[in-house]
C-alpha cells in the first residue's frame, strides 16, 4: 500500500522581489523556487542580506513579489491571511506592555471577533502549550526575555493555523535560553503537527530544529542548497554531538561558503 505524499502547503515558483530605493533597485529574491510541505519544519539560512527574512514576510503578505509565483495552501499569500492560514512570530516578542500576557494573547482574537469565552478557553490552551501557565495574568516587564518570546509564539498560535512562520525569534537570546527553547518549539510542533517555517542565522539551531534546511546565498537571494535532514524527529539536545548532526552541519556551512564565493 503506497502512502499519499504530504499536501504542498507553501510554494515559490521562479520567485523575484526587487525593492525599489533611492539608489536604484535592490534585488532581494531571484528565481527562488521551494515546496514546503504539510509536517514540515523548515529552516532558511543564509548571510545577513540574502532574502531569507524577505521571502518569509512574502508568505505572510508583508512584502509583495515582483515575479514568479507564491502560494500558501494554494491561493495567494494575502487571501491565506484572510483565511487566517498562518501565525507569524517576529524577531522581537513585540508585546504591548500595558496589557497583560492574557491580554497580549487575546488581541488578534479580539480583531478576528471570537467569542470571549471562546477567547478565554484559547488563551488557556496556548499557555500551557508554550508552558507559560499561571502567567497570563502577569505584565510583560514581570516575565524574562525567553518567557516573552514564548509569549509571542502563544500569541501567533492563538486562533489555531496550522502554519507557523517565525523570524529569528530567539535571535537575541542567550545560549543556555536559546537550547531550552529549541527544545520547547521541537515538543511544540511535535504536539501540533503545525508546518513551521524558521529564519535563523545559527548553523546548530537549523540542523537540531528542522525537517528540511534552506541554505540561501547573498543579495540577490537565491537558494543553494536544499536539505533534507536524516535526524530522527525525536531529538534530545545532545544529539549535537553525533557525527550525523557534524555531518549536516558541515554540509550548510559548506553551503553558506559556496554561495558566498558564487
Amino acid at each position: 500500500m503506497t502512502q499519499t505524499p504530504p499536501q504542498i502547503v507553501i510554494q515559490s515558483k521562479d520567485l523575484d522581489l526587487t525593492f525599489q530605493t533611492n539608489d536604484g533597485p535592490v534585488h532581494a529574491l531571484k528565481g527562488v523556487s521551494l515546496d514546503i510541505h504539510q509536517g514540515d519544519f523548515v529552516s532558511f539560512i543564509g548571510p545577513s542580506g540574502c532574502g531569507k527574512t524577505t521571502f518569509l514576510r512574502a508568505m505572510a503578505a508583508l512584502e509583495q513579489p515582483t515575479g514568479g509565483q507564491l502560494t500558501v495552501n494554494g491561493v495567494s499569500p494575502d487571501e491565506a491571511r484572510q483565511q487566517r492560514a498562518y501565525g507569524y512570530v517576529f524577531q522581537a516578542a513585540g508585546l504591548y506592555p500595558w496589557r497583560t500576557i492574557a491580554g497580549n494573547i487575546r488581541l488578534p482574537l479580539e480583531i478576528m471577533g471570537f467569542s470571549k469565552s471562546d477567547a478565554v478557553a484559547r488563551i488557556e490552551k496556548v499557555l500551557k502549550l508554550v508552558d507559560l501557565e499561571g502567567f497570563g495574568k502577569k505584565f510583560p516587564w514581570q516575565l524574562s526575555g525567553g518567557m516573552q518570546q514564548r509569549a509571542s509564539i502563544a500569541r501567533a498560535l492563538a486562533f489555531d493555523a496550522d502554519i507557523l512562520l517565525m523570524d529569528e525569534p530567539f535571535g537575541a537570546l542567550d545560549e543556555i535560553v536559546r537550547d531550552h527553547l529549541n527544545e520547547q518549539l521541537l515538543a511544540l510542533w511535535a504536539r501540533t503537527g503545525k508546518t513551521i517555517g524558521f529564519v535563523t542565522h545559527s548553523i546548530p539551531e537549523a540542523v537540531y530544529l528542522s525537517t528540511k534546511i534552506v541554505v540561501m546565498s547573498p543579495r540577490p537571494g537565491r537558494i543553494t542548497d536544499v536539505i533534507d535532514s536524516p535526524l530522527p524527529k525525536d531529538r534530545p539536545l545532545d544529539i549535537r554531538d553525533s557525527p550525523e548532526f557534524i555531518a549536516l552541519a558541515h554540509r550548510v556551512r559548506e553551503g553558506l561558503r559556496a554561495g558566498h564565493d558564487q
